[in-house]
């Protein structure tokens, strides 16, 4: 019984979970549209990170996907205060 309803909380709680996409912000490679450039080289599937300073000084790390018709997810996105680091 324990179990059923442990089971059943879990789910619930699963099924209240949604995964959103990131949305491009000033500085991300993807801001204005995907670049005009196809990575053509890279292989599908690659990731690869990119840094900037954020619109209140901070830095963003974003690691971008490239898609199989190449172009560019972001899947990741970190903030870092620029004046004090995480330890």
């Amino acid at each position: 019984m324990k179990t059923a309803l442990s089971a059943a909380a879990i789910a619930l709680l699963l099924a209240g979970c949604t995964t959103t996409e990131l949305q491009p912000i000033p500085g991300s490679i993807t801001y204005n549209g995907q670049p005009r450039t196809k990575l053509t080289k890279s292989p599908v599937g690659s990731t690869f990170t990119h840094l900037f300073t954020g619109d209140m000084g901070e830095q963003v790390y974003e690691t971008y996907k490239i898609q199989p018709d190449r172009t560019l997810k972001i899947v990741d996105r970190r903030r870092q205060d620029a004046f004090f680091p995480d330890p």
